[in-house]
């Protein structure tokens, strides 16, 4: 209930340390019940409530100090960020939410149109084209919070509606773009955490982070890198080994931030049907114990091969090796994943550390096996790194001037220099498969904008809730949101999605369709 007391303060007789107001205490005059409070849905400090319960009556579970504190420690952090922004010159524009849907990596969510029946906005996955249109007009440094929205699957640090600190410059490389961005960073994590950051952060191509941690968002917490030993196991009487394409693996400990582990015949199958979804077939574990290298497939390998692996990672004697044979690709992808777990469980990863790391040089196309066609890795409005258009032809070799932001093993965020001619963005749009015609379409706008002088441009933008549920070592990116949607899309408390009238529908002319 909520109540008003009038009275006079004054210091405790017995304090009670354990308080915030420990000190001090009202002698009441006077008490007048403003608003009588029915009996409670839930109890609102017991950590058993159910996160369904949460979210229908979030405005109860937001009474915990804990939540306010999440929503306020957001607000420190979005009111430094437009402070630094607005003093490195950039100007704050909202662009449309009801926009053109456009092919953009997900799928949009649409909006039908009741004065142009049969036609449908889109909810914008991200202010992209907005922005490059804004450099294209004569404003040279943009920002925004930016509301952004994607029908896809969630989890744990995704939702169908999020914010993302939205920034564009012109007449920038990328180097500006990172000193910019590393500027925020540390003003952020000084200001909000009182936490020093060292500058300039690290740099890493796209391959060399695959090559030693088996993936572009390195957690550079803890090491346990990633070591190719495809040489020295060719000659092996273990076929797979000697026949792999790529053999690689991961040494562990022990050492002072890496104790010594063992895994049970047991504990390994399970940690291969963890790894099944990112393509391992198997997973070979040997440790090094008074007679040399043992483990459940030891005996399957020569001892010259057992010896050749003890001396090329330099093994000691209670250290343990983790390997996969398989395409380089594959082995890379589930070793990079293995070293998560392995960190997580002889607990490197410290939420209170930080440590960021730039990802360039990152691949300008990709082959998607479903769709049978290449398509770009960030966007198709990234510039490639070419001299000449003959080089977009070699589309395994071709690199794109785009870059990620990556904290603890999370991307948290990406951006590119852009392209600024239309004959450019034409050729990259003929290589994913977009002919004239679907260009037109979906990017009409856009092409037409470029014939009139577009200046060389670039940006990024930063996954707020990310950042923020990462500053107070959160796992989940809901607890820094007010009003989040559960992992199946639901509001609980809205009782959203719902359904509509017939009315509502028959005015944009709109028939549901049974499922069949």
């Amino acid at each position: 209930s909520v109540v008003r007391v009038e009275g006079t303060v004054q210091l405790r007789s017995s304090p009670n340390p354990h308080l915030p107001t420990g000190k001090i205490e009202v002698r009441a005059d006077k008490v007048e019940v403003l608003s009588l409070a029915d009996k409670l849905p839930m109890e609102i400090s017991d950590p058993n409530n159910t996160d369904y319960t949460r979210l229908k009556y979030r405005y109860l579970d937001l009474r915990r100090n804990a939540m306010l504190n999440n929503l306020i420690t957001r607000h420190r952090i979005v009111t430094c960020i437009r402070e630094y922004l607005n003093s490195n010159g950039f100007v704050e524009v909202e662009t449309p939410i009801l926009a053109k849907s456009t092919p953009e990596g997900a799928r949009d969510f649409l909006v039908p149109s009741r004065l142009h029946r049969g036609k449908f906005y889109a909810l914008p996955q991200s202010p992209q084209l907005f922005k490059q249109l804004l450099m294209i007009s004569g404003l040279d440094r943009y920002y925004q919070i930016a509301r952004c929205f994607r029908d896809e699957d969630l989890r744990a640090d995704r939702q169908l509606e999020f914010t993302q600190v939205d920034i564009e410059m012109s007449f920038v490389e990328e180097s500006d773009i990172m000193d910019l961005i590393e500027g925020m960073m540390v003003k952020l994590f000084k200001e909000v955490l009182n936490i020093e950051l060292d500058r300039p952060f690290p740099r890493m191509t796209y391959e060399e982070a695959m090559s030693r941690f088996g993936t572009d968002k390195p957690d550079l917490r803890f090491g346990l890198e990633l070591v190719e030993i495809t040489d020295v196991v060719r000659s092996s009487e273990f076929r797979i080994l000697s026949n792999a394409e790529s053999v690689i693996c991961i040494k562990v400990g022990p050492s002072a931030d890496t104790p010594e582990v063992s895994y049970s015949r047991k504990e390994i199958d399970k940690l291969v049907e963890y790894l099944k979804p990112f393509g391992a077939k198997g997973l070979i574990y040997l440790k090094l114990g008074e007679s040399g290298l043992e483990g459940p497939m030891a005996k399957k390998i020569d001892e010259q091969t057992k010896e050749k692996i003890v001396d090329r990672l330099g093994m000691k004697q209670g250290d343990s090796v983790f390997i996969v044979a398989d395409k380089r690709t594959v082995a890379r992808k589930v070793l990079g994943e293995l070293r998560n777990v392995i960190g997580r469980r002889l607990g490197l990863k410290d939420k209170r550390v930080f440590k960021f790391v730039w990802i360039t040089d990152f691949p300008m196309f990709e082959y998607n096996e479903e769709e049978g066609r290449y398509e770009t890795v960030h966007h198709p409005f990234t510039q490639p790194k070419i001299t000449s258009y003959d080089e977009l032809k070699d589309k395994e070799n071709c690199k794109a001037r785009a870059y990620d932001i990556v904290l603890n093993g999370e991307e948290l965020g990406g951006g590119s220099i852009r392209i600024n001619t239309i004959e450019m963005q034409k050729r990259v749009f003929e290589e994913i498969g977009i002919d004239e015609k679907t260009a037109r379409e979906k990017f009409g706008f856009l092409l037409e904008a470029l014939r009139y002088g577009a200046p060389p441009h670039g940006g990024i933008a930063l996954g707020l809730d990310r950042l923020v549920a990462m500053m107070l070592g959160l796992d989940d990116i809901r607890e820094t949101i007010a009003f989040p949607k559960t992992k199946s899309g639901e509001d609980p408390m809205l009782g959203a999605p719902s359904e509509v009238s017939d009315d509502q529908l028959r005015e944009l002319g709109i028939r549901l369709m049974d499922d069949g």
